[in-house]
């Protein structure tokens, strides 16, 4: 039977391969040989073929050639260090190897061939079926090789047929259809590689984790088979009318941020899916009476793309389907979505409608400025999408102090009833700063409450240190859910101490019905995962009642701090929260919220470092760069607060024509969602799902910058905490779920000296077999001398169109060469290649000579101008 190229295959005719031949007559074709060079004659006994009659097939065989070479770039050589060598065995199978083994090096000047591979059976089929299973279970890394093609060639129905002919590749395209190898584990090895050798951004220069070993997880049961929890009644009742029960509730419910805004605040909202899956189980089993988790939305959807590098979407349906029984809060920047500007209105509600899909049950709708049109269209999409809407009021100034009338207590109450009116489900006081003092949350509460049909839902931040006392006067007043945190994670900037809240109003007409032990054992497992986060803390070490001066969002505080750190101003931090009072009384007095806050923020650090005072912005005939925000607040892009900005500042910042009067998306064309599906494919490098496409429509650079590190790293959201930000240390063993019954145990050996070309090989264990990678050491870039690359697109540059030696220059600079002309020839595993000239010009320079071993893509020759 004719075979195709790669292969061989016998059934009863001698003539194919030696090898095959040997499996299915089984003599032992070579011996015989050497007794017959000795002048032995068949017939001879230890020969034992008298005559044809004696040969007997046995079946059937078929061999594989695996060599270096790559199907998707022509069967070109490839070669490098294999960093990765397991062949297959088993009944029926042989192997006849050559040099391949981990760690040994493919040159271009031998042949690719690196190992035969034999398989019979007793059919054509079962040889094909067991060379087919023998192929994929050969693991080969760092270099290419033909075995996505071999195995298409043995698995095709033609082949098993036995009716191919010497035409059957050119004809059958569907032989270079290849699955996407994932190639999970490689790809995580260099990431730890790097991290190992170049450190991690996130933490360079921070304190190091102080905890790496694994959190201990809470002990607790199954959770329950059928949860009943308040998903399960918003579900049974509808949004209106379980909204309608939690009003008439007498007992308080709590809401626990952890997951959410704890973390955004304590921790720069680097909490890793990771971590959060770690307790999801306990969740289910142990907290399931609480009102509703937050975990989602705000700066987590943004911070999870840009920093730890792991898909928000993932977080929530990992979590959804982990803990079904409790809602699942978010926090939605009404007409910003997750972002920090304004988007078409059909962005914002395909976005609430995919999040309720994903599993988002309660969305809180709050605008920057407290501006109502720009609510409205989140508000709508909302209702539409079944969810539950808890509109917010953003508190700012105090009810109680008669010279801020601005905020007054009427002003919140006429909000609150505008937003009952737009058809929200229940009312959020969003106090994200923690200004609400304690008697003020009761007079503010007290007059909702009496105001409004709607359950209030207070939430506050400890920075002041006074805010259980604010929450218990909440309570008292008629809210009927609260926000809280698990004591590890909560106050300071954070949310006071959801154990501490519910031992408070145990024995009273408000008891929360929850046992506080699980609670506690919850608490626990939270505090040795903060552990993780040490180089992301605050610095905050007790509570600081100069909040009531700059007035500064707890979500706020910890990524300001950042800023001012990264900016050299961390000795000067008194003079940026000062430099935000004054921004703000500038500004005239505005909720400060993200993205608002981040406004106010970004010109108080820009008065500190240039040494200006507030009123030096007014200065006349002084021309000033404003930050972004600064004037996308201004120009009415973030909407309009109460009253307007002041006339001065804003004829001052904003140049004519830039004003938006009217609500900001209004004026914007709608998003065309065709053609950010096909870029956003075209940068993920398959399709994008609608998730993918909203991801890139909020954050474009972001997605791109991280679809570019899962190109090249894969999903590094599967990694320990601690190996994720600082890399393991050596020795150490960690135990990687890349998914369901498939674990990756690594450990790292040690990490080599620097090569000649500034990198460094990296040697692991992983499973218990070697491996190694290699990664540029940053630190060695300086010393290293490369030749360049062409550039792509460049019709002057002439670059190696694969990796080899180069045998012949056939051409030197100041030549004029014509169209198809020889350039010069390459050689690599005894395949020769010759580039000819794509143009007519004059060649300006010849950068190798005969004898230069060069990399795909190096440059050759360059033409001149013209």
């Amino acid at each position: 039977m004719p075979t195709p190229a790669g292969s061989t295959s016998s059934r009863s005719i001698p003539g194919s391969k030696w090898s095959t031949t040997e499996e299915i007559t089984g003599i032992d074709i070579v011996r015989r040989q050497l007794l017959v060079a000795e002048g032995r004659p068949l017939a001879d006994p230890l020969i034992g073929l008298p005559d044809q009659a004696t040969v007997r097939a046995m079946g059937c065989a078929i061999q594989c050639r695996v060599t270096t070479e790559d199907p998707e770039n022509r069967f070109l050589p490839d070669y490098g260090r294999i960093t990765a060598y397991r062949s297959a065995s088993g009944m029926g199978i042989r192997l006849d190897a050559g040099t391949a083994f981990s760690g040994a090096v493919v040159t271009p000047y031998f042949d690719s061939l690196l190992v035969k591979v034999t398989a019979r059976g007793l059919t054509h089929v079962e040889a094909a079926a067991r060379i087919e299973r023998c192929l994929q279970e050969f693991r080969v890394r760092g270099v290419k090789t033909n075995i996505p093609f071999l195995v298409n060639l043995v698995t095709h129905p033609e082949f098993l047929a036995g009716q191919c002919t010497t035409r059957f590749i050119d004809e059958t395209p569907a032989l270079f259809d290849f699955p996407v190898r994932r190639d999970r584990a490689t790809r995580l090895l260099e990431y730890l590689a790097d991290v190992v050798v170049n450190g991690n951004a996130l933490v360079r220069g921070r304190p190091a984790v102080a905890r790496r070993a694994a959190a201990p997880r809470p002990l607790h049961g199954p959770p329950p088979a059928a949860p009943t929890g308040t998903r399960t009644r918003l579900r049974d009742l509808g949004p209106a009318a379980f909204a309608r029960a939690i009003r008439a509730e007498r007992r308080l419910l709590v809401t626990d941020t952890t997951m959410r805004d704890a973390h955004q605040s304590l921790l720069a909202t680097r909490m890793r899916t990771y971590d959060m899956l770690s307790m999801a189980d306990a969740y289910a089993a142990l907290a399931g009476d609480l009102f509703s988790l937050e975990m989602w939305g705000g700066a987590t959807f943004d911070t999870s793309l840009r920093f730890l590098r792991e898909c928000p979407w993932d977080r929530l349906t990992q979590l959804r389907a982990r803990i079904p029984g409790v809602l699942f809060q978010m926090l939605l920047r009404a007409s910003n979505a997750v972002g920090y500007t304004n988007y078409p209105d059909n962005v914002v509600q395909a976005f609430v409608r995919e999040s309720a899909a994903a599993g988002i049950d309660l969305f809180r709708v709050f605008d920057p400025l407290n501006w109502v049109p720009n609510m409205r269209v989140a508000i709508d999409a909302v209702l539409a999408s079944g969810g539950l809407c808890e509109a917010a009021i953003c508190y700012t100034g105090d009810v109680l102090d008669p010279t801020r009338p601005k905020y007054s207590l009427g002003y919140y109450v006429d909000l609150a009833r505008e937003l009952e009116r737009a058809g929200a489900h229940m009312l959020a006081i969003k106090d994200m700063a923690g200004l609400c003092k304690p008697p003020a949350a009761g007079c503010l509460v007290k007059a909702l409450h009496e105001a409004v049909g709607l359950p209030i839902h207070f939430h506050t931040h400890d920075t002041s240190g006074g805010a259980l006392a604010t929450l218990l006067e909440a309570t008292h007043a008629g809210a009927s859910v609260v926000d809280a945190a698990f004591a590890p994670l909560a106050g300071l900037t954070s949310q006071p101490s959801l154990n501490a809240l519910v031992e408070a109003v145990r024995h009273t007409p408000r008891d929360t019905g929850l046992d506080p032990e699980p609670l506690r054992r919850l608490a626990r497992s939270w505090g040795a995962i903060r552990e993780h986060y040490t180089p992301f803390e605050c610095g905050m070490k007790a509570p600081d009642a100069d909040l009531y001066l700059h007035e500064m969002p707890g979500g706020q505080f910890t990524n300001l701090l950042e800023q001012a750190r990264a900016l050299g101003l961390t000795d000067r931090w008194d003079e940026v929260c000062r430099a935000y009072a004054d921004v703000n009384h500038l500004l005239g007095d505005i909720v400060k919220v993200t993205p608002t806050s981040k406004a106010v923020g970004d010109l108080a650090l820009m008065l500190v470092t240039n040494g200006l005072q507030a009123p030096d912005l007014l200065t006349p005939g002084r021309e000033l760069a404003y930050p972004e925000s600064v004037l996308d607040l201004l120009s009415g892009r973030m909407g309009q607060p109460p009253g307007g900005f002041p006339t001065e500042v804003v004829q001052r910042v904003v140049r004519a024509g830039e004003l938006v009067t009217g609500r900001p998306g209004e004026s914007m064309p709608p998003a065309d969602f065709a053609a950010a599906g096909r870029r956003a494919t075209e940068v993920l490098g398959h399709e994008a799902s609608p998730r993918d496409v909203l991801s890139w429509l909020l954050y474009p650079r972001v997605f791109e910058d991280y679809a570019r590190h899962v190109a090249r790293y894969g999903d590094v959201s599967v990694l320990p905490t601690p190996a994720f930000l600082e890399g393991p240390k050596p020795g150490e063993e960690l135990a990687i779920d890349i998914e369901r019954g498939k674990t990756l145990v690594v450990r790292l050996l040690t990490v080599g000296e620097p090569h000649a070309d500034g990198t460094r090989t990296v040697f692991f264990e992983l499973n218990g077999q070697p491996r190694s990678v290699s990664v540029a050491d940053r630190s060695l870039e300086a010393k290293v001398q490369r030749r360049p690359k062409a550039v792509a697109g460049d019709v002057r540059e002439v670059g190696a169109p694969m990796p080899g030696l180069v045998v012949t220059v056939a051409v030197q600079a100041g030549d004029a060469i014509t169209r198809g002309q020889k350039l010069l020839s390459l050689e690599a595993m005894k395949m020769e290649t010759t580039v000819y000239a794509e143009r007519d010009g004059t060649i300006a320079e010849v950068l190798v000579g005969p004898g230069t071993p060069v990399e795909a893509g190096e440059l050759l020759v360059r033409f001149g101008e013209g």
